[in-house]
């Protein structure tokens, strides 16, 4: 055997021994989802295929990503070496952490599985493997990299959280979502999102354990209660001269609460202005991180592996003053405004051809309004406590062209403020306001001082021709 030809064959088989013991935990799902439409929310929305990856774990289940399963309408999986499919379901959906945990109804299917265990966070520059189907293959594919950042990152799953992430050089591509990454046998994360093109090279992400053992211990009472978050920002504290003007000591500790966000776990405990000090007993630095694990992390770790009803201990410096406070995690992050959403219909309500929707990151994504004051009001909705007295945004999302709205088009994507001289809070508001009797129905909007008016017996007898014209089989989901 040529020299050449025997270094491939030693590489492969370094890779294939383990790959076949790993095959035995694998799972290749296939997932038929429908994409909701928020310009149109009464369709059912496109109808979509996919390819993704998932692993048994002990109790005879499938963990993957949530962006595998999201949106789902049918799911079928199968085993390394067997093609036969098997119907799954969704048992948990966690959609701020890109994780799901799918069960299968058939107890065969498990047979000749062998669960994968899972191990800790691994070094810098460790090797790993990644397993998993990409580009939709149906063997087993194996690429290995090297762990080059451990960090918090955002996930781009819901857009909005970000939690303790691993970043590998090792591409991470469609179909190897949920796949398990390991090292010595053993699971370290689950490859869910990478970067491609001119963007980067080779850059790949795992969820880490950490983040992974908190899902399966979150669901373990049946439900998924969502992450918990401090519900603030800080700065770090590196000036001398701020540190000196607040009283905090040189001891490289400390970091300074910029907001504090309404409705969020902080509200009542914590202050803007205020000096964190340590967390749960340990100090945190001036850089916002604390020791944990045998490693620096950010001091928000501490409530990442928190869950709801738990409190956190927080040491703070107030007015020259060390005060020790508990802050109870009762409420989730406060931005599900800004966040994707799945496994949801989108909700509205159709009255005399004028379509009324709650605001949302989809809605905005699927409208692109230039609205300037929608914008506004969407992207200040928490900084700005709009929350507090409007839940939510309802908002004149489409009109549907009839005699009945020949005016409103100057009112599209204008936020309700009042019908009828009452104050909306959402859309159930919306919906109940014009459903009372009146001559005519007077709709206000946020600082716009003209209102629209409707003759509330036109948009009676405009309900079936519209419906007709336009296709709607219901003129509400709220």
């Amino acid at each position: 055997m040529r020299p050449i030809f025997a270094a491939v064959f030693l590489i492969w088989a370094a890779v294939a021994a383990p790959a076949s013991m790993v095959g035995e935990s694998l799972v290749r799902i296939e997932a038929t989802g429908q994409s909701p439409d928020y310009k149109a929310p009464w369709n059912p929305g496109s109808v979509e295929s996919g390819v993704g990856t998932g692993f048994v774990i002990a109790g005879d289940r499938i963990l993957t990503n949530a962006h595998v399963v999201s949106n789902a309408r049918f799911l079928t999986v199968s085993k390394e070496g067997d093609s036969r499919p098997y119907s799954a379901r969704v048992l948990h959906i966690a959609h701020d952490c890109d994780l799901a945990m799918l069960a299968v109804d058939a107890p065969e299917f498990f047979n000749g599985t062998t669960a994968l265990e899972f191990g800790g966070i691994p070094a810098i520059e460790s090797t790993v493997s990644v397993y998993g189907y990409p580009i939709g293959g149906t063997r087993l594919s194996v690429t290995r990299g090297i762990v080059s950042r451990i960090d918090f990152q955002a996930y781009s799953h819901s857009g909005m959280d970000s939690h303790l992430t691993i970043q590998i050089d090792a591409a991470i591509n469609p179909g190897n979502s949920g796949g398990p990454v390991l090292q010595k046998g053993k699971v370290v994360g689950v490859a869910f999102q990478g970067y491609s093109g001119d963007v980067a090279q080779n850059v790949g992400y795992m969820i880490p354990t950490p983040v992974v053992l908190r899902f399966l211990q979150d669901v373990e009472d049946g439900r998924y209660d969502r992450y918990m978050d401090l519900a603030l920002t800080y700065e770090p504290l590196f000036n001398p001269a701020a540190r000196k003007a607040l009283g905090v000591t040189q001891d490289d500790r400390g970091v300074l609460v910029g907001r504090v966000y309404a409705g969020g776990s902080s509200e009542g405990h914590i202050r803007e202005g205020d000096v964190l000090l340590s967390i749960d007993g340990l100090p945190i630095s001036s850089d916002g991180s604390i020791p944990l694990d045998s490693d620096r992390v950010p001091f928000t770790e501490i409530v990442e592996r928190k869950f709801k009803g738990d409190s956190v201990a927080i040491e703070l410096l107030r007015d020259n003053r060390t005060l020790q406070v508990t802050v109870p995690l009762a409420n989730p992050w406060p931005f599900v405004l800004q966040s994707n959403l799945y496994d949801e219909k989108p909700r509205y309500l159709v009255f005399g051809g004028l379509v009324f929707q709650p605001v949302n990151k989809d809605f905005m994504e699927a409208h692109s309004p230039g609205a300037a004051k929608l914008k506004y009001l969407f992207e200040y909705f928490i900084e700005d406590g709009i929350h507090r007295t409007k839940p939510e945004l309802a908002v004149l999302g489409s009109i549907l062209p009839d005699s009945v709205n020949s005016y409103a088009e100057d009112f599209r994507y204008e936020v309700v403020s009042k019908i009828n001289g009452q104050a909306m809070r959402d859309l159930a508001d919306v919906a109940r306001a014009l459903e009372e009797k009146h001559e005519f129905h007077t709709i206000e909007f946020e600082g716009n001082g003209r209102p629209l008016v409707l003759e509330a017996k036109a948009v009676a007898d405009s309900r079936a021709r519209i419906k007709q014209r336009y296709g709607i089989a219901s003129e509400k989901n709220l």
